[in-house]
């Protein structure tokens, strides 16, 4: 919503309240008088006050509007001596409407009763302007409360935006290289190829929400796209192995949260061993829990507490960043010890499918 339609809310808003606020008024007054056995004429002096009170209001508002930025003291007095004038005019006139239509043109001894009921229309300006204070103060916390909130998703996205395109560099760095190594070996057919692949996995990357959430599905179709470059790469040294259950291919994930984890396995259980290595990718669910897990048969953890794949590096450091951003504590991301020998990274995330998500 932009300011405009802010304002016209509003508007309409104040014009609701306040003639409501009046016509109870009157309605009330107007009870109050058939009670009494008040003549016709007094009902006519009723209307003209409802009026009134409405026409000095509006004024009062605008008045207010332009006062609110005064501290609380001189609003508050400022307000008081608004009131009391108000009143004083408004007091004159139904006085006066009194002593012509219900009186006959009856005059006063005692200028005194032309204020007559003075204090009854002071307070009810007064309540007029403490609710009116009120409501706008809620408001402004309103609006402040919507204004931090909005920088807070706008710095909360910029993070996440930032976090999933500092990958980019870092996997393009690599697989540039790898092009270049393919390229000086004479393997242009192979070059080309890894070109092809990686054209492809960018494009689908570049055109990604960092914000979204895709199905797993798509995850893995993605991360396809980034398996066939290192396929080219590695050739048979590479083996990928998959256990997915059919009820995890539906559940949301962020874009691209694996292949930074795919791309750590590659570089440390695969890239330095001659005989390469098999990276094993599962899903599962578990009650309300969507659990990934990617292993690998490398080097694994040394001394059984440090991750020789680098956790503190960009891959593994980004990944958990983005999971934290986007759940909060309601997600894990753990490594352990793979059986005989390697590493297991496992996400647990909450269970959300593509129709509520």
């Amino acid at each position: 919503m932009n300011i405009r339609e802010l304002l016209a809310d509003r508007n309409r808003f104040y014009w609701a309240l306040n003639l409501s606020g009046w016509a109870g008024y009157v309605v009330t007054a107007y009870i109050g008088a058939f009670a009494y056995d008040k003549p016709e004429s007094y009902l006519w002096v009723i209307s003209v006050s409802g009026l009134l009170g409405i026409a000095f209001t509006v004024p009062m508002r605008a008045i207010y509007r332009r006062w609110w930025s005064f501290p609380p003291v001189k609003l508050a007095l400022s307000a008081l001596a608004l009131c009391f004038a108000l009143a004083s005019v408004r007091s004159l006139v139904i006085n006066q409407l009194y002593f012509d239509w219900v009186k006959g043109g009856w005059t006063p001894s005692d200028w005194k009763s032309y204020f007559g009921g003075y204090l009854g229309t002071f307070y009810l300006f007064v309540c007029w302007s403490g609710l009116y204070f009120g409501i706008k103060y809620y408001q402004e916390l309103q609006d402040q409360t919507r204004r931090a909130l909005n920088a807070t998703a706008a710095a909360h996205q910029a993070q996440l935006t930032m976090l999933r395109y500092q990958l980019n560099p870092h996997f393009l760095f690599n697989t540039l290289n790898a092009i270049s190594t393919l390229i000086l070996d004479h393997r242009t057919e192979m070059a080309n190829e890894c070109v092809t692949r990686l054209s492809d996995f960018l494009r689908y990357s570049l055109d990604n929400d960092p914000m979204r959430r895709v199905t797993l599905r798509q995850e893995l179709e993605a991360l396809d796209l980034y398996l066939e470059i290192e396929k080219v790469r590695f050739g048979e040294r590479l083996t990928i192995q998959r256990e997915v259950a059919g009820d995890a291919l539906d559940g949301l994930v962020p874009s691209l949260i694996l292949q930074p984890l795919i791309e750590n396995a590659v570089k440390y259980a695969i890239s330095p061993r001659e005989e390469g290595g098999t990276i094993r990718i599962a899903a599962r669910t578990h009650h309300q829990s969507l659990m990934v897990t990617i292993a690998d048969d490398g080097p694994g953890l040394k001394n059984g507490s440090t991750a020789s794949h680098g956790s503190t590096g960009v891959g593994l450091k980004n990944t958990r960043e983005r999971l934290k951003q986007l759940y909060g504590d309601a997600q894990a991301l753990t490594l352990a010890p793979n059986s005989p020998k390697g590493l297991v990274i496992s996400i647990n995330l909450p269970l959300e499918r593509e129709a509520s998500s």
